[in-house]
């Protein structure tokens, strides 16, 4: 095993060497691993603590169920009835303002299609986005260490409290956010797994030997005939600099403490789930560039758990805010615990506009408050290359 050499002479660990020239074993020592010493915790490192048995090393413990409300859930309501559920279509002069700002973002397009093309007509393709977002809460466990300095230990005083009974709130709703507790009594003091309690692992760079092979002489304690290596003082070795010597360096996960404190860590993670459905529309426009813009919000409505959307004029709204509720309630239920839903839609303004220039008729479009502007196949464009 790679300890032996360790636990054989513990007290040199710390220790100057005494001389350049080890045991002929330490002289050829084949360089140490990477890893040296056990890369997780064993099994018997951690206590069994009532309500965290499942709980392993590496967040590997699995997902852990809500427990069952203690009081009635809420039945959703029906939302606000909205009796407006349209909006005007923009403007020839907003169209042009639009349409020239979108020109001048474009380096290799001519401003001239956006300046002197006569707009021919303007047609509204108005279309609606619902969305519907779950506010969910996961909780998980893991064991977790960190060097021992002296901290509080209160591993079996009391019965530590639930995973689920640990408070933790989010500051916001529908905000992705996350919480890592320290579960109360479950800190415990274990000897380090690495380096076996030393506080020290064999140098990496010389194998613990504390010197390696000249580099100048390479090893033969001469640089040319019989003149002798000043690099080492025609001894072949050198003292080795990553260790300075000693033949060991500090443990990387005790930070030479010895000892580590462990404990189990619960992790809790708030997570907004959204879907989003948005009504298809005969413009032309593909329906990725409405991701991108936002619209003009004619309902929104916010609860523990939502009733789907009644009474809008758009039955594919209705059947999809049917759809997506019923999957949001059916799928996040199982796997986490739902704190707020909330249901919205919105009316995306799409415009085609088509217009004359230079005899030819062209169209583009204008969509979204921030009245963003796709022209495919703009008629002015130059061919520039980026060096």
């Amino acid at each position: 095993m790679e300890h032996q050499h360790i636990l054989r002479q513990p007290n040199n660990y710390g220790i100057g060497n005494p001389g350049y020239v080890p045991a002929a074993n330490a002289m050829f020592a084949p360089p140490v691993s990477e890893s040296q010493g056990p890369s997780a915790p064993p099994a018997s490192m951690f206590d069994s603590m009532p309500g965290y048995e499942g709980t392993v090393a590496g967040g590997a413990g699995g997902f852990l169920p809500p427990p069952m409300p203690t009081h009635p859930v809420p039945q959703p309501q029906p939302g606000p009835e909205q009796p407006q559920w349209n909006i005007p279509s923009i403007s020839e002069n907003t169209a042009r303002e639009a349409f020239a700002l979108f020109a001048s973002s474009k380096c290799c397009y001519s401003s001239a299609p956006a300046k002197d093309g006569v707009i021919t007509n303007m047609e509204a393709f108005n279309t609606y986005r619902y969305r519907l977002e779950t506010f969910t809460e996961v909780r998980s466990t893991e064991w977790s260490h960190e060097p021992y300095n002296g901290q509080p230990v209160d591993a079996f005083i009391q019965s530590p409290p639930g995973p689920w009974d640990i408070p933790a709130k989010s500051n916001n709703y529908f905000m992705n956010s996350k919480q890592i507790i320290k579960v109360p009594y479950t800190s415990s003091v274990k000897n380090c797994h690495v380096c076996v309690g030393m506080g020290r692992k064999p140098c990496k760079q010389c194998a613990g030997a504390g010197n390696k092979v000249c580099w100048v002489c390479n090893g033969s304690g001469f640089r040319h005939g019989d003149d002798r290596c000043h690099h080492c003082n025609g001894r072949g070795r050198e003292n080795c600099n990553h260790c300075h010597g000693q033949g060991s360096t500090q443990c990387d996960t005790c930070h030479g403490k010895q000892q580590l404190l462990v404990y189990i860590n619960l992790t809790v993670k708030w997570t907004n789930n959204s879907d989003d459905y948005v009504v298809e529309q005969s413009s032309g426009l593909h329906l990725d560039n409405l991701s991108k813009v936002s619209g003009k919000e004619l309902f929104k409505d916010s609860q523990y758990l939502v009733y789907p959307v009644m009474g809008f004029p758009d039955p594919t709204v209705v059947q999809a805010a049917h759809r997506l509720v019923n999957e949001h309630q059916a799928k996040y239920s199982q796997t986490s615990r739902i704190l707020q839903q909330r249901q919205t839609i919105e009316l995306i303004p799409v415009t085609k506009v088509t217009y004359s220039w230079k005899g030819k008729s062209h169209i583009y479009f204008v969509y979204g408050n921030e009245f963003k502007v796709n022209a495919e196949n703009y008629p002015a464009t130059c061919c520039c290359t980026v060096m």
